[in-house]
């Protein structure tokens, strides 16, 4: 990869990896459901307006906007605000990795491969341990939701797979379009008007910092970026990137918000790291290892 390029990533990962803390930033001065529901507007407006909409039926841009960008923050705003600590939010999230294969197996017909399954085993045992620290327990339905929001991050992997080439930068900004009309209608019920008038009318500089950073940082810049990057190389070697975004997410998590995990929350941490690495990597060390047929 071109230093450019590189550099390139390492901006988009970094961006990525903070977002876990700019979440918990804006869950301090807004409820998640509004929070969701106000990033997405502002991810929507007025970028609709010069990006082209993406030549797709209305009911797959409604199907991936339902899944990657509602399910996907829904599940993870309510997991944060329920005691998901960010940084470790930014590792189980990477769940999604697994589920993608589950869901292409069982929908596309994909076949599970060997060292996916490996990967797949070494991460359930540290998602368990982070999961059963008892020297600084995360509340079981945080953990139980951060997974629900990367089944759906999962989910809308398998859809977007159908869509072939296609912009993605056009794709993020007008699934947007589906979100923020859900997410009031759930700040209605779940968190009240009388919450969401508060909210609004005693809004914080923090929190309209959050929004910003939520909406244009981590989403438009950072999936602009990623889209220029996957135009130039191949997928194989730009996804590898990713497995830094939790790298990131502790780090800042620790320096920013004095975030301190459990000994066994950090050894599962390394465990579903290394399960990550076994499935990224994993096939094409086997393939090598393989004797030359004649």
């Amino acid at each position: 990869m071109a230093p450019k390029d590189l550099f390139i990533a390492i901006i988009v990962i970094i961006a990525w990896g903070l977002n876990f803390v700019v979440i918990k930033v804006g869950l301090d001065g807004l409820p998640p459901m509004l929070l969701g529901a106000l990033r997405f507007a502002l991810v929507a407006f007025p970028a609709l307006l010069f990006i082209k909409r993406p030549q797709l039926p209305l009911r797959w841009l409604i199907a991936y906007g339902a899944t990657i960008s509602l399910g996907q923050f829904a599940f993870l705003f309510e997991a944060m605000a329920h005691g998901m600590p960010p940084g470790l939010a930014s590792l189980v999230l990477q769940a999604q990795a697994f589920f993608t294969l589950f869901f292409a197996a069982l929908f596309l017909g994909e076949k599970l491969r060997a060292a996916s399954l490996a990967g797949l085993i070494v991460a359930a045992l540290g998602l368990a341990l982070i999961g059963f620290d008892g020297s600084r327990p995360t509340p079981v339905i945080a953990v139980v939701l951060t997974l629900c929001a990367a089944a759906m991050w999962a989910m809308g992997n398998i859809i977007t797979r159908r869509f072939g080439n296609i912009n993605l930068v056009g794709l993020v900004v007008w699934g947007a379009l589906i979100p923020p009309i859900p997410f009031f209608a759930l700040s209605l019920w779940l968190e009240g008007p009388a919450l969401i008038e508060q909210s609004l009318l005693h809004i914080g500089l923090h929190s309209i910092l959050a929004l910003f950073y939520l909406s244009f940082v981590a989403t438009m810049l950072g999936y602009s970026l990623w889209s220029k990057l996957l135009s130039r190389y191949p997928a194989g070697k730009v996804a590898p990137f990713s497995l830094l975004v939790p790298v990131i997410g502790l780090a800042s998590a620790a320096l920013l918000l004095d975030e301190r995990l459990g000994q066994l929350q950090w050894i599962g941490g390394a465990l579903v790291m290394a399960g990550l690495a076994i499935n990224v990597f994993g096939p094409n060390l086997w393939r090598r290892l393989q004797p030359v047929q004649a």
